[in-house]
C-alpha cells in the first residue's frame, strides 16, 4: 500500500519537474517510503516509551541514530505488527541499556573500537542494505549512501568516545551496535528478509 502511495507521489512530482532524472526520482521515492512508513511507528514507539519512562530517551535516540540509520538501510518485516515490534524493540531496548549501564572508560573505549572495526566491514560488504519492497538499484546512489554510512559511523563513535554524557555515549554506542547488526545478513536471514537489489538483479538475469 506505502510503496504504490510514494511511486504515485514521486511520478507526480517527476510530472511536476521533468529535470529529475532516474536516479534522483529513486531518492526521492526512497525517502517518501521512508517518511511514510516509519513516522506512524515511531509515534506509537514514543507512546509505548512514555509508559516505559524513557520518553525522552526514546526521542534522543531516534534522532542521534535517524542519520546511520537511514544511509545504512536495514531489514524490515513484512507485518504491520512485526515492524512496531521491531522499532519499539530498537528505540526502547537502546534508550534501556543507555539508561541502566554504566561503562567505564577502559569498556567505553574498547566497545568504540569494536563498533568502529564491525561497521566498517559491515557496511563495506552489506551498506546500504535495502529491501524487496524499495530496491536501490543506481550505483551512483548506493556508493553515496554507503560513504554517508561510513562518515555517520565514525563521527558519532568520535562523539561518543569524548563525550562526558555516560547516556548519550551509550546510546550512540549501542544504537550503532543494533543498527550495524541489522544490516548483516545473518540479520536478513533471522527474518526471512531479503537485499532488495539481489531480488532486482536476480529477476533481471532470468530475463
Amino acid at each position: 500500500m506505502i510503496d504504490k502511495i510514494t511511486q504515485t507521489l514521486t511520478n507526480k512530482i517527476k510530472k511536476e519537474m521533468p529535470e529529475i532524472d532516474e536516479e534522483r526520482a529513486e531518492i526521492i521515492n526512497y525517502g517518501l517510503q521512508i517518511l511514510l512508513g516509519e513516522v506512524p511507528k515511531v509515534f506509537i514507539m514514543l507512546g509505548i516509551a512514555y509508559l516505559l519512562g524513557v520518553f525522552k530517551l526514546s526521542l534522543i535516540t531516534f534522532l542521534i541514530l535517524m542519520p546511520y540509520r537511514g544511509a545504512s538501510g536495514g531489514f524490515h518485516l513484512r507485518t504491520h505488527i512485526g515492524c512496531i515490534v521491531s522499532t519499539c524493540t530498537f528505540y526502547c531496548g537502546v534508550s534501556l541499556l543507555a539508561k541502566n549501564i554504566i561503562l567505564d572508560d577502559i569498556a567505553k573505549y574498547f566497545l568504540v573500537i569494536f563498533v568502529n572495526i564491525f561497521g566498517i566491514i559491515m557496511i563495506k560488504l552489506y551498506a546500504p542494505a535495502d529491501t524487496e519492497d524499495v530496491p536501490i538499484i543506481s550505483k551512483k546512489v548506493r556508493m553515496q549512501k554507503q560513504v554517508l554510512s561510513y562518515i555517520f559511523l565514525v563521527i558519532g563513535l568520535i562523539i561518543a568516545s569524548i563525550i562526558k554524557n555516560n547516556i548519550i555515549s551509550n546510546i550512540i554506542i549501542f544504537g550503532y551496535i543494533a543498527q550495524t547488526f541489522m544490516i548483516t545478513r545473518l540479520a536478513y536471514r533471522m527474518t526471512n528478509s531479503k537485499y532488495g537489489y539481489e531480488v532486482y538483479e536476480n529477476a533481471s538475469n532470468q530475463i
